[in-house]
């Protein structure tokens, strides 16, 4: 079975396949999906629902892991409670460029409810999005029948799919020029890097270099794959602010990666808002 497990950092692995992942699969990369209790931290009012049963619920209605993660944990009592997430796809999503995906998000140590909000995955660079907060971003708190109500916010996530791909068509219909390009950048790069604390470790023209012909153009939507690939990704070679030579870092953190996809989500739409479409 083709896969793409990546070691991103230490104790960091992301694993996503092309076909739906197994539970094996799943429990070598993520193994606080399978917890049995909550944490030791979780009061009685605590409802406990592994986030395992949620996706067994979750298959029975059609929907499948295609990638899955958790995050690094510096207390190692909270390995198997951790923040986790899963990338989802249903069956009646039939994918061409790219598939739309059901974000969940959770956690067994009182750190995350359950979270589902709206991704988009693109083949020709096997890397995920986020997309903004426009689409949905729906919250089940750990009580109550919360399979139920975590499928029902999987359905009104593909809902508003509609709306991703009218604003992915209306990203191609916009060509940007040089300028406006690298103003992008630009602002993609103080998104990521603390403009107090000096330069960027790279530069726009770095940022807008295609990693493939299939991202080579000026629309603004291959313009935002290419700044959201390599700010997410990571791998530029560039310069500390000592001057030392150094490849960029992908952002590995579950809430650092979700929220700066949304951002640049959000930029992209404003740009397109800004050019009139």
């Amino acid at each position: 079975m083709p896969t793409l497990a990546t070691r991103f950092a230490r104790n960091v692995r992301v694993l996503r396949s092309e076909v739906a992942l197994t539970d094996e699969q799943i429990r070598s990369v993520a193994p606080s999906i399978f917890a049995v209790s909550a944490h030791e931290s979780r009061s009685r009012r605590y409802s406990y629902i592994p986030t395992i049963d949620v996706l067994t619920g979750l298959r029975r209605e059609g929907f499948q892991p295609f990638m899955a993660t958790q995050a690094r944990v510096r207390d190692e009592g909270k390995r198997e409670h951790t923040k986790h997430m899963l990338r989802l796809r249903h069956a009646g999503d039939v994918a061409r460029e790219e598939a739309n995906e059901v974000i969940l998000v959770n956690s067994h140590d009182g750190t995350s409810a359950y979270q589902m909000m709206a991704g988009m995955f693109r083949f020709v660079c096997c890397n995920g999005m986020v997309c903004g907060e426009t689409v949905a971003d729906i919250r089940v708190p750990h009580k109550g029948d919360v399979i139920e109500r975590v499928v029902a916010g999987a359905y009104q996530v593909l809902d508003g799919f509609t709306r991703v791909v009218e604003e992915r068509d209306g990203m191609r219909a916009v060509t940007l020029e040089r300028g406006e390009q690298v103003a992008f950048a630009r602002a993609v790069l103080a998104l990521r890097y603390d403009p107090e604390a000096g330069a960027p470790p790279v530069t726009e023209d770095q940022m807008l270099t295609p990693r493939r012909v299939e991202d080579s153009g000026s629309d603004l939507w291959r313009t935002f794959n290419r700044l959201q690939e390599h700010v997410t990704q990571g791998g530029l070679p560039g310069r500390g602010r000592t001057g030392r030579r150094m490849q960029t870092r992908p952002v590995v953190g579950i809430d650092q990666n979700v929220k700066l996809n949304r951002a640049l989500w959000v930029l992209a739409q404003e740009m397109r808002k800004l050019r009139g479409n």
